[in-house]
């Protein structure tokens, strides 16, 4: 694996640029400049100054090329800063009244989910060009903005695109280049059309979903994505899968999308025996044509402008001549738009292209002489190389590194081929040939199912990741160890040694993971998920059921709870109100999972959330419940206690209007008053009286609010109490004289934002409190 070594003469200037770009976006113009002007009077100073020794010329020259790089990334950034900063603007901003804006749509809308039942809101990046509020001369600026419209009108823009819309201006959150955030409650007017490329484009895609229509929802849905980025028909569940089997790259247009595309592409040109410059101008043909196919936004261009590096390598035969080109294309392209710094698709896409070139050839170059065929030796180290380059970043993003990611991406690459050539067939047939793009499609769904299946089991493998630390120093620290490896094996008993201790470790974890992984406890009587700012309770049902109260504010927090306590049937879902908190992740509940019957209390407000589980039961029959409704199931009995009567006029009556549930189980009671608040509370005591509301274990109600009834708190006196709350949440959640009250009486207090998971466990001895640990971010 010996080579030459790699030409990096430019790459201490380029990563200079990068490195002072970023912090120069999250400080002032003239902090920027200043920073800037010491850089280059540093630079100054070292080419002033000849070195003592000749052996020091290289050295001098690095440290100038550096200093030359973070002078010029810093005073580029602070000079575009100016702009963020630009009075009248920052005037308009905070005098809030409704202005009219014109600008150019900068790349594809973003929905973001609301409340059940409610549209999403769009989030469109655009320039601004022209800012005028009522009875005011226009402002004629070039400024960015992130457009915030909760009309369905801004789902069809295209980048490229001049619209007008009325709204306000808010301020910006910092860290990038915009200016302002226009809030738009009303459909934007677009002016003329879009580019000839973005209405390709939109017809390509277009006709590859109608081709994608009569497939299964899973291969039908990942099929666009796969091919063009498009997960719109994407099931979240199958998305989150991918996710977590470090295969999402499959479905972004990114580098690393790219350098696999352009792979698929080389192992089919190989069999012609085409030279390096064919395979290039190849390359460079499918590169452009991917391009409109995928739509030319920002983003897409700037993965292809990376994939399109490596072809100097390829048209040159020699790898060393693309380097030295991706330096360059590095520091230009962040120079024009240090917005990029910060861009963590930017730096997977570069990254992505790196392992192209400098990890690439040699490992095809050993599977080669190892008996490999060119053309499967070619296949399986482009992505392979992606996957390892791209690694330390997907780890310092997601706080974990995965131990089925690469297995996984090497036994789909067999299928990535067939599917994705098919795919971008079915796209170019569908505007001439309807019949025929919708069976290339249904060809393409095949291989398509094999990564959908790779996905699902990958995601479920026990200890298929491993915790590692988030942020810049778990990306920098997997980084070290990955070159560190890197290095070393390039001798051949090193090489031996690191596949025996990873084989080793990876074979001797699974099974201490599987077997004593310790979650869920033994005998455990309830688990409070964390889902973050909402509740979502699992009662233990038999070997792999459970019951499960509320879902928390978002689908993927409660289904990978119940993943994680090997729920597949959930015999009874319990909704104790309608508010988001409570039912936001209703999907999630029934995501891969047999649901066999779904109750709610008798108060219908908020509407919207009960139309929102209502629609997620489907033919399920959302069974309205009171005091006095009782289940039982194995050792488990659940009862309802309250709302004694309906209560109006109240703080809030959804709130005060929650089922109160009694749960019974291994000789302990658990107390799941929802977010019952102090008028429910006091109703309950003065009908039942004390002894009906004791409990071992409380589910603190509203997450700890201070909404508290003390005698109710009393009359309870748990030994446990759990409390459900998001980190860092705007409500201050959960009220610190609330639970100070919970631990004078004798419980013990735990909450979901420190600890995770929380497991109320019967010992036989009387209850103990497993936290699994993570909490959510």
């Amino acid at each position: 694996m010996n080579g030459p070594v790699p030409d990096l003469r430019l790459a201490g200037f380029a990563v200079a640029v990068w490195l002072s770009s970023l912090p120069a976006l999250y400080l002032s113009a003239r902090s920027g400049l200043l920073l800037s002007a010491a850089a280059l009077a540093g630079a100054a100073v070292a080419m002033a100054l000849p070195p003592k020794r000749p052996a020091l010329a290289a050295v001098r020259w690095i440290a100038v090329a550096t200093l030359l790089g973070a002078g010029c990334g810093a005073g580029m950034t602070g000079a575009r800063v100016t702009t963020r900063e630009s009075g009248p603007l920052v005037a308009l901003v905070r005098a809030g009244d409704p202005v009219r804006v014109e600008a150019v749509v900068r790349d594809d809308p973003r929905a973001l989910s609301g409340s059940p039942g409610l549209p999403p809101t769009y989030l469109v990046a655009v320039d601004l060009r022209r800012v005028a509020a009522e009875d005011a001369p226009p402002l004629t600026l070039s400024a960015r903005a992130l457009v915030l419209g909760s009309d369905p009108g801004w789902r069809v823009v295209l980048p490229g695109q001049r619209v007008i819309a009325r709204g306000k201006l808010l301020p910006p959150r910092g860290g990038d280049l915009r200016a302002a955030v226009v809030s738009v409650k009303e459909a934007p007017e677009l002016i003329g059309r879009p580019s000839w490329a973005q209405r390709a484009a939109g017809q390509l895609r277009a006709g590859l979903q109608r081709a994608c229509e009569p497939l299964p929802d899973d291969a039908g849905g990942l099929l666009p994505g796969l091919v063009v980025g498009d997960t719109s028909r994407l099931d979240p569940a199958l998305s989150d899968d991918f996710r977590t089997t470090g295969m999402t790259h499959l479905m972004a247009v990114s580098g690393a999308n790219v350098a696999i595309l352009l792979g698929v592409v080389l192992f089919a040109v190989r069999w012609t025996r085409a030279g390096p410059v064919t395979r290039a101008l190849v390359c460079a043909v499918v590169l452009v044509g991917f391009v409109i196919l995928a739509r030319p936004s920002p983003s897409v261009v700037r993965a292809a402008a990376m994939g399109g590096i490596g072809l100097i390598g390829l048209a040159s035969g020699r790898p060393r001549a693309a380097l030295p080109a991706l330096a360059a294309a590095v520091a230009v392209l962040i120079l024009y738009d240090p917005e990029l710094a910060a861009d963590p698709g930017f730096a997977l896409s570069v990254l992505a292209t790196s392992g192209l070139l400098l990890l690439a050839p040699p490992w095809r170059d050993a599977l080669r002489r190892k008996g490999w065929p060119p053309g499967a030796a070619e296949a399986l180290a482009v992505p392979a190389a992606a996957q390892v380059a791209c690694g330390p970043v997907v780890a310092g993003l997601s706080g974990a590194v995965s131990l089925v990611a690469i297995p996984a991406n090497l036994v789909v690459v067999p299928a990535i081929a067939p599917a994705t050539l098919l795919g971008i067939a079915s796209a170019v047939l569908s505007p001439v040939w309807p019949a025929g793009a919708e069976f290339a499609a249904w060809l393409g769904h095949w291989p398509a199912k094999w990564l959908v299946l790779v996905a699902r089991y990958g995601a479920r493998v026990p200890a298929g990741a491993l915790p590692w630390p988030g942020g810049v120093c778990g990306a920098l620290l997997l980084a070290a160890i990955t070159i560190a490896l890197l290095i070393a094996a390039r001798r051949a008993l090193v090489r031996r040694l690191v596949l025996v201790a990873a084989l080793a470790g990876m074979l001797g974890a699974l099974p201490v993971r599987l077997l004593a992984s310790g979650w869920p406890p033994a005998n455990w009587v309830m688990v409070a998920c964390a889902v973050g700012q909402g509740d979502a309770v699992v009662l233990p049902a038999g070997p792999a059921r459970a019951v499960v109260i509320d879902a928390g504010p978002k689908p993927e927090p409660v289904d990978h709870c119940l993943r994680r306590l090997g729920v597949r049937q959930v015999v009874l879902f319990v909704v104790s109100h309608f508010h988001v908190d409570h039912i936001g992740g209703v999907a999630g509940v029934f995501r891969g999972r047999e649901v066999l019957a779904v109750v709610g209390p008798e108060w219908p407000d908020p509407p919207a959330g009960r139309a929102s589980v209502a629609a997620a039961a489907g033919r399920l029959p959302l069974h309205a419940v009171g005091p006095g409704w009782a289940y039982t199931v194995g050792r488990l009995r659940l009862t309802v206690i309250g709302p004694y009567e309906p209560l109006h006029g109240t703080n809030s009556d959804p709130n005060n209007n929650s089922l109160v549930l009694r749960a019974e189980m291994h000789g302990e009671t658990v107390l799941l008053p929802g977010d019952a608040e102090t008028e429910e509370q006091d109703e309950l005591l003065r009908h039942l009286g004390a002894p009906a509301l004791r409990a071992d274990v409380l589910k603190v109600a509203h997450h700890g609010s201070g909404y508290q009834s003390p005698p109710f708190l009393d009359a309870i006196d748990p030994a446990v109490a759990l409390v459900s709350v998001g980190k860092d949440n705007d409500y201050g959640h959960p009220n610190a004289s609330v639970l100070a009250r919970l631990a004078r009486g004798g419980a013990r207090v735990l909450r979901t934002d420190q600890s995770g998971d929380l497991a109320a466990v019967a010992t036989g001895r009387g209850l103990a409190v497993v936290a699994r640990g993570s909490p959510p971010e």
